[in-house]
């Protein structure tokens, strides 16, 4: 089965363009395939699971999702929070995502705790692996995990990008929780 035309757009964020791709959902509406900071959409389509891959992607002037980015950047950091996404791997990565997306905003895990919550404490680097793979970014909040030296550790859209993630949504998550302050290398 050949997997269907996407579409892409970028909108503008503080910490710069932030680019989604969307295939259609069954049953109506978008669906998130890709979405990270850049204003280039060949950045985004390595990352989306062969199986997903769209054939080709189609520039829009506007996607609806991108309303949920524009709330997210004016406070409301839960406007992300029901965007449909969807990507493949195994079993562990696909449930992991899914537990991403239980990280509340303002209130970061470290990867331990992550792995903790995916089921698995000792998996810590299973975990890691699962945020490095997330293919989108923001809806599947990867950024929301440091390490366990309150450290940022990494993200894939570099991490003054993450910082300025976790700052905005400590200030406006409903039960803020200060924003970890980097250890330095």
């Amino acid at each position: 089965m050949t997997p269907p035309a996407a579409r892409f757009a970028t909108v503008g964020t503080p910490p710069g363009p932030f680019t989604v791709v969307v295939t259609d959902r069954p049953g109506g509406g978008d669906v998130v395939l890709a979405a990270g900071w850049t204003g280039d959409v060949a950045d985004l389509l390595p990352v989306v699971h062969r199986s997903l891959r769209p054939t080709w992607v189609e520039q829009a002037e506007h996607l609806p999702v991108l309303d949920a980015v524009e709330a997210f950047v004016a406070g409301d950091v839960t406007a992300i929070d029901d965007v449909p996404v969807r990507q493949r791997s195994g079993p562990f990565l696909e449930d992991a995502w899914e537990v991403l997306r239980t990280v509340p905003a303002g209130a970061p895990d470290t990867y331990a705790a992550f792995a903790a919550r995916c089921g698995r404490p000792s998996a810590v680097r299973a975990a890691a692996n699962a945020c490095a793979r997330n293919a989108a970014a923001l809806f599947v909040p990867c950024h929301r995990v440091l390490g366990s030296d309150g450290g940022l550790g990494g993200f894939r859209w570099g991490t003054p990008v993450k910082r300025w993630l976790l700052d905005h949504e400590a200030a406006h998550a409903s039960t803020p929780v200060e924003a970890p302050v980097p250890v330095e290398a």
